[in-house]
């Protein structure tokens, strides 16, 4: 069979583009003009930029009049426009109506979907109905690619399908019936079916009317069928050439036979068969030669993923060697672990001069990551998917200033708008920043004040921070219109940009600076304005939805918007996803996260058809997205130098490596070559490792040991007990002078709902010290909320605590009436104090005592409210928690006013938990008497070795009495010791 001149493919191992390049030149001699009247169809922008720049390099700087380069994939009326003026043809596609922009698109829908929905049991959100709309574009899309109609739905039969058919053709109903309509209002089409019919006037008008000048197809797969068609159109022109990337003509009958869905070649041959042709009729060699090693590397990976149907290619071991030189695969532990290894390999290439190296993924987390890592050396990479406009700081500013008001105030949120780079309310940034730091402190550290500026304010005026209301107020007259709007239960979508974007550029203000210059600065910012812009211009589209759905709808709009930066990125280095990474040419190819499931992806699930609908319906099956992928792998994969990199695991769980790796791996066994693919490896995972390794090991300082006259003289009952279990603890708050912040937006914490507590019953016993009254419980219920009152105006603090008391208090009147027959004195949170000679000097032991009774036999018993965890008995005669017997001690010291010197006959806790039961009274030893001197020579013996110079203050040296929590863990050096602490 003749071979057919004017179809012909570039093989994979060759760049495309330069051979393209080169190959076009030799076409046009010397003759300057013939290149200029050529036209050249392209995939996409991205090749078209390629193989001008292959040009470029190919000129050497020489002036060049370049042929016409057209991208298929994203083309336009006037890029299209090849045929004369006056075909009719032509003159048909002129009147095409223009593509619906996106985001008006995918707002249409969401109004459809929210009218639809309306009529629902549980009705959609307007964020839910924006990404179903975006769902939904993509159907569409899809269906008008297939040149596919949806009123082939009707043609399915319910009855043959799951009940969920049956809503899911009822739901489609918008497309089939409504969208045409919305369409033909807004005077526009879908960007699928305008494209279809801009190809299709194109082919009337050359079939009409032939250019005399020579068109080439070039790199296309033909996967699109208007672009199959195009592609066959220029086969049949005069001038008409094809130029396929990487056909493989060397596959057999039997194996075209059994090609699959997911084979590299399947689209290929599907082409192949569109056109009419045999793949013996492709010219091959006639645009590039191909060396040696890149023709072993093209067999290697057509055996390796040959059909399984089909026997096996032999290759021999020298074939194979020759085929691995060049090629390295890297199995890293995790995803920071290859994020190294591939940047070390990128900067490597820079090494040599003039060398190009890109990163070829899927994956856009190893992406990010591998840029990060390349900043380390000060590089920064070429992206090109981009970076979500949502994670950019004006994107994210937006949408923090959104959700700030949303979530009236809430603390988190709150301080995340306000301390965001952009912000400034008009103010010089030092100050602005001191003012949100000064807040932080004032009211929202601990538990959550109560939600908008009001509550915020009134936590501040409890503070008696009159400086932050008024600074606060100014701000809330800012957001005053945005506030307004998302409490409104229906808002315009336009009032809601426009308020919630005057609010934005109010609070981006900076001193003298407006906020707009400061929020759309930059290419981020650029595209933040672009994306408002169309957001506004589409906004007519929905004129009511709840305004508290807006910061979920923004961020559903906004999610698939990228940005790409204009200039500043390495020229020699790139990130590319694999449809950006074909016909493009770099010296060196990393191919990253290579694992199933990233490269090749998930079969793509389907939310609105199964396997068999999609199969009646028309619709190319799931996995011819695996066999595109397993194309441009197969093209990567022949490069003159190819790293392959994966990760093992992933967040912890194992990962499965590319079945293209595995047929790789299963190739080479049958090929019993001594080689692998993981050949050089070890060096990069050890270079990969030394690189956060530290020069030199710094040994651990030794414990703090301070000077004597550094170390406390004056500690609390509850401070012993601290530096009995965690030492460090109490070197760090008395000899460093650190204190512990409250958390922001803490949950009701138990030592605040202890405090409050002790106060409440502190105040209602003082009033009541002999005899209570009859309507005690109410009595101590309006002291609980006088107690509470500054708390109860917290949310958490009303929901949780407040009920708890309540229970307290009821039961602990009852336990009062029970219990004070045979009390003389009642004396509640009374302080004492106990001073004793040390070898430093006189130490003092201080105590706030929760109760101390009187009784009528002139004895003494001490008790200790606890809202939380009571001491075991064990503990408290061991001397691991000493806090009541220490008391006992000063009280046998006559150290607390009003209570003679003398023994303590009673130590005991009251648990008050508020829960079932409410409270109970446990005794903390059986002989208090015995107990509190034996604690006086345990606490002796205990100051007595921390005024030795040279004891340390360890960090919890006994695990088994360690605390549960400290707050000085992080900044103390751990160490481990078997031995038991206690006093003593």
């Amino acid at each position: 069979m003749t071979v057919t001149s004017n179809v012909s493919t570039i093989p994979a191992g060759v760049s495309f583009v330069d051979a393209l390049a080169d190959g076009l030149l030799a076409q046009a001699g010397a003759d300057p003009m013939a290149l200029a009247d050529a036209t050249v169809l392209l995939p996409t922008r991205r090749a078209c930029r390629a193989l001008a720049e292959a040009f470029l390099r190919r000129a050497d700087g020489a002036a060049l009049l370049l042929p016409a380069m057209t991208p298929i994939g994203d083309i336009d009326t006037e890029e299209f426009a090849l045929a004369g003026a006056d075909d009719p043809a032509l003159a048909a596609a002129l009147d095409i109506p223009p593509a619906i922009p996106d985001l008006h698109r995918r707002l249409l829908l969401t109004r459809l979907i929210l009218e639809k929905g309306a009529r629902e049991e549980r009705p959609p959100s307007p964020a839910q109905a924006a990404r179903l709309a975006d769902e939904l574009a993509r159907l569409i899309d899809r269906v008008q690619t297939e040149r596919l109609s949806f009123d082939r739905l009707a043609e399915l039969v319910p009855d043959a399908y799951a009940e969920h058919w049956r809503i899911t053709l009822e739901f489609l109903d918008i497309v089939t019936e409504n969208w045409p309509a919305v369409l033909a209002e807004a005077g526009c089409i879908d960007p699928a079916e305008r494209r279809n019919r801009l190809i299709a006037a194109q082919i009337e008008a050359w079939r009409r009317d032939p250019p005399e000048h020579q068109i080439i197809a070039a790199g296309s797969t033909g996967s699109v069928p208007a672009t199959a068609d195009l592609i066959a159109c220029v086969a049949g022109l005069p001038r008409g050439m094809i130029i396929l990337p990487d056909l493989d003509t060397s596959l057999d009958s039997g194996a075209r036979d059994a090609l699959e869905a997911t084979h590299p070649q399947y689209g290929m041959y599907r082409l192949l068969d569109h056109l009419g042709i045999d793949a013996s009729e492709v010219g091959a060699g006639q645009w590039a030669s191909i060396d040696d090693r890149a023709r072993a590397r093209g067999r290697l990976i057509g055996a390796a993923l040959r059909p399984a149907s089909v026997d096996a290619e032999d290759l021999a071991p020298p074939d194979v060697d020759q085929a691995l030189d060049g090629l390295t695969r890297i199995d890293c532990a995790g995803g920071r672990e290859e994020a190294g290894v591939v940047a070390l390999a990128l900067r490597q290439a820079l090494v040599t001069p003039g060398k190009t190296a890109a990163l070829v993924t899927a994956d856009r987390g190893l992406a990010r990551r591998v840029a990060a890592e390349l900043r380390r050396w000060g590089i920064e990479i070429d992206d090109s998917a981009g970076i979500p406009l949502a994670d950019t700081p004006p994107g994210v500013f937006l949408r923090l200033t959104a959700t700030m008001v949303s979530e009236d105030l809430a603390p988190t949120e709150l301080l995340a708008a306000l301390k965001h780079p952009l912000a400034g309310a008009g103010m010089a940034v030092a100050e602005f920043r001191a003012r949100v730091r000064a807040l932080e402190m004032a009211a929202l550290r601990g538990p959550r004040p109560a939600p908008g500026f009001g509550g915020l304010a009134h936590a501040l005026a409890a503070e008696e921070r009159e400086d932050l209301v008024s600074w606060l107020d100014h701000v809330a007259e800012m957001a005053r219109d945005f506030t307004g709007a998302l409490a409104r239960p229906s808002v315009s979508l336009c009032d809601m940009v426009t308020t919630h974007v005057g609010f934005a550029e109010a609070l981006a203000a900076g001193d003298g600076i407006a906020g707009g210059e400061r929020l759309w600065a930059g290419d981020a910012g650029e595209a933040l304005a672009l994306f408002v812009d169309e957001l506004i211009t589409a906004s007519g589209t929905l004129t009511s939805l709840a305004g508290a759905g807006w910061p979920a709808l923004l961020e559903a709009l906004m999610a698939d918007r990228v940005v790409r930066p204009s200039y500043g990125r390495h020229p020699r280095l790139a990130i590319l996803g694999p449809l950006e990474a074909r016909l493009q040419h770099a010296d060196l190819i990393v191919l990253g996260g290579i694992n199933e499931g990233s490269w090749p992806p998930e079969a793509e699930a389907d939310p609105w058809m199964s396997r068999p609908m999609r199969a009646d319906f028309g619709l190319q099956p799931p996995e011819r997205r695996i066999g595109l992928a397993a194309h441009d792998f197969a093209q990567a994969f022949a490069g003159p130098e190819v790293v392959i990199t994966r990760a093992t695991r992933s967040e912890g769980t194992p990962t499965v490596a590319s079945r293209w790796l595995l047929a790789l791996d299963n190739t080479l066994a049958r090929a019993a070559s001594r080689r692998r693919l993981s050949a050089g490896s070890a060096q990069w995972l050890s270079w990969q490792t030394a690189l956060d390794r530290p020069a030199a090991d710094v040994p651990a300082a030794a414990p703090p040991c301070p000077p004597v006259a550094a170390r406390p003289r004056r500690l609390s009952v509850t401070q012993i007990e601290t530096l009995i279990r965690d030492p460090y603890a109490v070197y760090a708050r008395h000899v460093l002078g650190l204190r512990a912040l409250d958390e922001i937006d803490a949950d009701p914490g138990a030592a605040e709902r202890g405090s409050v507590i002790h106060d409440a019953l502190d105040q209602f016993f003082r009033a009541f010290p002999a005899a209570l009254p009859e309507d005690a419980v109410d009595r101590l219920l309006a002291q609980g909320r006088e107690s509470f009152r500054r708390a109860l105006d917290r949310p958490g603090v009303k929901a949780f605590w407040w009920p708890r008391f309540e229970r307290i208090a009821r039961w602990i009147v009852e336990y009062e009436r029970l219990r004070r027959t045979g009390i003389t004195a009642l004396l509640t949170e009374i302080t004492g104090e106990m001073i004793f000679d040390a070898p430093a000097g006189p130490f003092t032991i201080t105590a706030k005592a929760d109760r101390i009774e009187l009784r009528a036999d002139g004895s003494v018993a001490i008790m200790d409210y606890k809202t939380g965890a009571v001491p075991s008995k064990k503990n408290v005669e061991a001397g691991i928690s000493p806090q009541l017997p220490l008391e006992a001690c000063i009280a046998m010291a006559g150290g607390f006013a009003g209570v003679p010197a003398g023994p303590v006959e009673a130590l005991a806790y009251l648990e008050l938990t508020g829960g079932n039961p409410p409270g109970r009274e446990l005794s903390a030893t059986d002989d208090a008497p015995a107990l509190a001197p034996l604690t006086r020579d345990r606490l002796e013996n205990l100051i007595s070795s921390y005024d030795d110079p040279d004891r340390a203050y360890l960090s919890q040296p006994d695990p088994e009495i360690a605390p549960r929590y400290s707050d000085y863990e992080h900044l103390a050096r751990l160490t481990k010791s078997t031995g038991r602490g206690g006093l003593g």
